[in-house]
């Protein structure tokens, strides 16, 4: 029925998939069709440095060859300047015009931070700042939702899950009542936020890590859509790191899209460790200029102390190196403050040198030196159970010759 009424002229625009799109059929249907325009919507997705690549975006330029009178634009709300150029290359742009809008969101106020106990932090967050409001939390995993969802519900809020796992007739219900009732909450897992404009969102919080700064400001996005003021909120842990690297290691991509994904994270790690102001930051990573620290994240309104990590980050990798590099940061950080437990005696590590040397630092703050020096690229975690090793780079720290803030 479809097909007939794109024949006939009825359809004035026809959503397709781009695997549809390449099937042979389809583009038969097209060349018999009237059409005026191609727009390629979420086009970072032809590129491998794009945050949410899929092959078949790539595959697209068959539209120049069998549509060259056809108009063709391309759309994307998160590109940072090396993936616009790959959407350029890829969908055979060269000749057109480009057309970048702001990314600043100003009325959106910015706030990371490193969770100790993240359900708490997060009622706390809520109950304070969006007692009635209408809000996202992001989870990475079904279950996690499911269970969060549960707890905001017993809390006395209306919490919807959604995620993948439900069925079409539930998430549809679940988004009809987000977009049409007040003060709703919906717990999701990405597969929530396509197509979602709902003006009057008055956050989104993150319980979970994103795999990158441009999936992280599409997500964040969705809030305060009707200018007014809004909160990006998020906390998080040493898991969420090595849940992330591992989901990139073990998946069967292409080993370029391992390499750019996880630079891609340790950027995301880097924003989420940042001193200064993180409007800045993001805006920067976009390849835009915000010349004035915003006044209006958590960095700005509340500005966190540094101190010189040098000779912590050289205990920490020493005690990286002593014992073999086949260690986790917990084991690591139980030896730094001198813990014994029967793994430590059992291999014998309660008598290196490193063992007790770190009592200067709390074990939530010796997890904040491993994090940010696997976000700087000093460590690299492998394996199931996230162990460390030392790059090349790492060496030249050991030796001590730089400050580290």
């Amino acid at each position: 029925m479809v097909e007939q009424q794109v024949l006939t002229g009825e359809v004035q625009i026809l959503y397709v998939a781009p695997e549809r799109l390449l099937m042979e059929r389809t583009l038969r249907l097209l060349e018999q069709s009237n059409l005026s325009l191609f727009a390629i919507d979420e086009a970072h997705c032809v590129s491998q440095w794009g945050h949410d690549f899929r092959p078949e975006y790539q595959k697209l330029s068959v539209l120049k060859q069998r549509f060259p009178s056809v108009p063709r634009i391309a759309l994307t709300a998160t590109a940072d300047l090396k993936t616009r150029e790959e959407i350029i290359a890829q969908l055979a742009l060269e000749q057109a015009d480009v057309y970048v809008h702001s990314f600043d969101r100003p009325n959106i106020q910015y706030h990371v931070s490193d969770s100790g106990n993240a359900k708490k932090e997060l009622w706390s967050f809520i109950s304070t700042h969006h007692p009635d409001d209408a809000g996202i939390v992001y989870c990475l995993s079904r279950k996690k939702v499911e269970e969060t969802a549960q707890w905001l519900t017993d809390m006395g809020k209306i919490a919807l899950p959604y995620h993948a796992g439900l069925s079409s007739e539930q998430r549809a219900s679940h988004q009809r009542r987000f977009l049409s009732e007040d003060g709703i909450i919906v717990v999701a897992t990405i597969a929530f936020g396509m197509g979602i404009d709902k003006p009057d969102v008055r956050f989104v919080a993150h319980l979970s890590l994103p795999k990158s700064i441009e999936a992280y400001y599409q997500e964040t996005g969705r809030a305060g859509r009707d200018g007014m003021p809004a909160n990006a909120w998020m906390t998080f842990g040493m898991q969420d790191m090595v849940l992330q690297r591992q989901m990139v290691q073990n998946s069967d991509a292409a080993e370029q899209y391992k390499r750019v994904s996880l630079q891609k994270l340790n950027r995301l790690l880097g924003y989420c460790d940042l001193a200064t102001c993180r409007r800045q930051s993001l805006l920067a990573y976009f390849g835009e200029t915000l010349a004035e620290p915003c006044g209006n994240c958590d960095n700005c309104l509340n500005p966190p102390e540094t101190w010189d990590g040098l000779q912590a980050t050289q205990k920490a990798l020493s005690t990286v190196y002593r014992t073999g590099q086949r260690f986790g940061v917990s084991y690591l950080v139980n030896i730094l403050l001198g813990k014994t437990d029967a793994r430590i005696t059992q291999n014998q590590h309660h008598t290196l040198s490193t063992f007790g040397i770190g009592t200067e630092l709390s074990a939530k703050e010796w997890q904040g030196v491993f994090r940010q020096l696997l976000a700087m690229n000093l460590l690299e975690a492998h394996g199931e159970h996230g162990s460390c090793n030392l790059p090349r780079l790492a060496g030249l720290i050991l030796k001590g010759s730089t400050q580290l803030n």
